[in-house]
């Protein structure tokens, strides 16, 4: 049994709806801060958020993380995915050098070739297009290289022979510099074939519920399979560092009459395969609602989350800070120690 990293991920839903806590753009954002806050004091490594465009959900991630990290001391801040078909990959970069510097290197960003999203192309309206011959997956893993590639902190850009202010010697890179922060780059992936290609690229692997469905076997076990594909990838690329791996579920422990109430329905949850495109047929995990005992059981038996270091805990935002403080302190005090995860 792995030890593991634990830490929430928030998508950062936000509704008008008299029964959302969350109302507003505003509410997401200073809530999402907050929550970090709670989560560091009860002890969760990870404050991760979701990033969607053209949604009422988090946005542009990197204010946020800056936020956070200002607010925080020890908790990792991290993105669960950036989707690269929107990024410039030099202006990200020095997004998130400040963002990182900020928060004293404690920055995870998770990035992707992203998913299905509210409006057609919407990459498109941000300015961005596939060269000819490619398609929007192969300009995001561009824009990822790219971005990996100024992370290194070494210079491409010719200075001016007469600059407003003094340079160093040699070519220019971007500024600021966050040391380290290269190592620290996830690769959303959701195909076997994208979480080689990160271990080849050295990043880090996320891998999420929602995975393409590569031989029909149930949801754990395939995601196991692609972990497993990914760190024989590292190991063939010879990085001199350990990787890491997270995997992300939604899990509740049932401990008290609001749980009940929200997601004491009974009934076993299963996985559930369906089409995210025309041609891509995905299984998308389950979800995890019970009492503790009975949690503890079922989770021992996920596979992938045996072979992870790193465990994400969806949150329902929606729900407010202090319940979605509730629900991470009752995995990490009534769940965790039992199956050896802390």
């Amino acid at each position: 049994m792995i030890v593991k990293k634990i830490g929430f991920l928030s998508f950062g839903h936000w509704n008008p709806s008299p029964h959302s806590q969350t109302r507003s753009a505003a509410d997401a954002l200073l809530q999402s801060i907050e929550l970090a806050v709670a989560a560091e004091e009860l002890g969760a490594d990870g404050a991760y958020f979701r990033v969607h465009h053209f949604a009422r959900q988090l946005g542009s991630p990197f204010p946020l993380l800056a936020a956070v990290g200002a607010r925080t001391r020890r908790i990792e801040i991290g993105t669960a995915v950036i989707d690269m078909r929107y990024e410039n990959p030099l202006y990200m970069a020095e997004d998130a050098g400040a963002a990182d510097l900020i928060a004293g290197g404690r920055l995870q960003l998770g990035i992707s070739r992203g998913s299905p999203e509210q409006v057609i192309d919407g990459w498109r309206y941000f300015g961005y297009r596939p060269a000819d011959g490619q398609s929007d997956a192969d300009m995001a893993r561009r824009h990822a290289e790219v971005f990996l590639d100024v992370l290194r902190g070494e210079g491409f850009a010719q200075p001016n022979p007469t600059p407003m202010f003094p340079n160093p010697p040699g070519l220019l890179r971007l500024e600021p510099h966050a040391e380290g922060l290269r190592e620290r780059i996830w690769w959303g992936a959701s195909s076997n074939a994208t979480a080689v290609w990160a271990a080849q690229l050295g990043m880090n692997l996320q891998s999420s519920t929602l995975k393409n469905d590569e031989g029909g076997a149930a949801f754990h076990v395939q995601q196991a399979a692609q972990i497993r594909a990914y760190r024989e990838a590292w190991k063939e690329a010879g990085h001199a560092r350990e990787p890491r791996v997270s995997v992300s579920r939604s899990i509740i422990a049932v401990v008290d009459d609001r749980d009940r109430a929200f997601f004491g329905r009974g009934g076993k949850e299963k996985d559930q395969v369906g089409y995210i495109d025309e041609s891509t047929r995905a299984i998308f995990g389950r979800s995890y609602a019970a009492e503790p005992d009975e949690l503890i059981a079922e989770l021992a038996q996920d596979e992938a989350i045996q072979e992870a270091d790193t465990l994400l805990l969806t949150v329902p935002n929606q729900l407010g800070v202090d319940y979605n403080a509730h629900v991470i302190e009752a995995i990490l005090t009534q769940v965790a120690p039992a199956l050896g995860w802390r």
